[in-house]
């Protein structure tokens, strides 16, 4: 475990990279618009993220979970948010979140590196691409792109291309001198901007890797720093974080309420340290493909297809579950065992992304996610 000193001597050699290298040397972006993107990793099943109690297939399939919905938040006369989102689902009665269901990319089969890599990359085969869909957005925004930073200690594929992004996380290096600690703030103290980002460092001391969140510590020190970098006006426009575990092959319930606690942790603290700029937010909580709607026999869930997607932010027109529900009579499934996708997730990513940004839709498709057939979802910001 990285001791504080270590943690911020990571945070000095960020910072001192900041000074002579270009892709943490931002100007001041144009657009007033921020976007944090969060990926959980490994499938997250959004039966139980918004469960359809209202279907009666649900109690066929998974009658030993209902009961955990009884006090759940209810999103409407079909669906429950799940018990441990709690101010996700304050956000929701607020209209400044949605869910959107049955939803999945085009990639049909149940591999997480393929799937993970077709997520990111938007290209029409697994590592087809070597640039990503949320780089590629930056060019589209033009003369006032955003900057953007992921929250890890390698950039993750849907930032990698030619548009300018940056990666945050302390490193593991030796430990600074208290002297060397104590010049830091001199040293920076004529540059405002990297006397915020130092700033920054200093308070996420306690974070090793935005994307190692291993307890609600954690995750609330991740949405305070995410937060802190989009509301600052030098900081970033567009930010980045891995959310993973969400594979839930055994023990899903209890796996998956501490999952959620997390998320909904990291939401909240997000919501508070962001302040009046979450009026001009957009929160993407994506995941590469859901879980079969049967429990298998560790009570868990297997690889699935159909799962389910979470806007949330001020920009949002939220409180409502947009969906067009195939149902889970077992003649309704997918190859007999998964939610049925009904919306395509580039879909809705480019809808969402065109919309926040003020960008053509049906360009934006075509460029995050070329080959598509679908058409952009619109009506979902604003």
């Amino acid at each position: 475990m990285p001791t504080r000193r270590k943690i911020l001597a990571g945070g000095a050699m960020g910072l001192a990279m900041a000074a002579t290298g270009p892709r943490l040397a931002w100007a001041q972006a144009e657009s007033d618009k921020r976007l944090l993107l969060l990926v959980q990793r490994g499938a997250a099943d959004g039966l139980s993220l918004a469960a359809p109690l209202g279907d009666p297939g649900l109690a066929t399939h998974r009658a030993q979970w209902i009961d955990d919905y009884d006090a759940a938040p209810r999103l409407d006369s079909m669906f429950a948010l799940h018990p441990a989102l709690a101010d996700t689902g304050r956000l929701y009665a607020d209209g400044d979140a949605l869910v959107v269901h049955a939803v999945a990319t085009s990639y049909r089969e149940r591999s997480h590196f393929d799937a993970q890599n077709l997520l990111e990359s938007g290209g029409r085969k697994p590592f087809e691409r070597k640039d990503g869909f949320l780089n590629r957005l930056l060019g589209l925004v033009g003369s006032s792109a955003p900057p953007a930073i992921a929250l890890a200690s390698a950039m993750p594929l849907a930032l990698r291309g030619d548009q300018p992004a940056s990666t945050y996380a302390p490193g593991n290096l030796p430990e600074a001198s208290e002297a060397l600690l104590e010049r830091i703030p001199g040293l920076y103290a004529g540059d405002p901007q990297l006397a915020r980002m130092w700033e920054q460092a200093q308070e996420a001391n306690a974070l090793r890797d935005a994307s190692d969140i291993r307890n609600l510590g954690q995750a609330r020190e991740a949405g305070q720093l995410a937060g802190r970098m989009l509301a600052d006006p030098a900081g970033a426009r567009v930010v980045m974080l891995d959310l993973p575990g969400w594979d839930s092959h055994a023990g899903q319930v209890r796996m998956l309420g501490n999952r959620y606690k997390g998320l909904d942790t990291l939401v909240s603290a997000f919501r508070s340290e962001i302040g009046e700029v979450w009026d001009d937010t957009l929160v993407v909580v994506v995941t590469e493909f859901g879980r079969t709607v049967a429990i298998n026999g560790t009570n868990g869930t297997d690889h699935g297809t159909g799962g389910a997607a979470l806007l949330l932010g001020g920009a949002v027109r939220g409180g409502r579950v947009v969906s067009d529900w195939p149902g889970l009579a077992p003649s309704q499934l997918y190859e007999g065992r998964d939610l049925m996708p009904t919306m395509a997730l580039e879909a809705v990513l480019a809808g969402a992304l065109s919309d926040h940004f003020a960008l053509d839709a049906e360009r934006t498709l075509r460029e995050l996610f070329p080959g598509r057939a679908a058409q952009p979802v619109g009506g979902l910001i604003g």
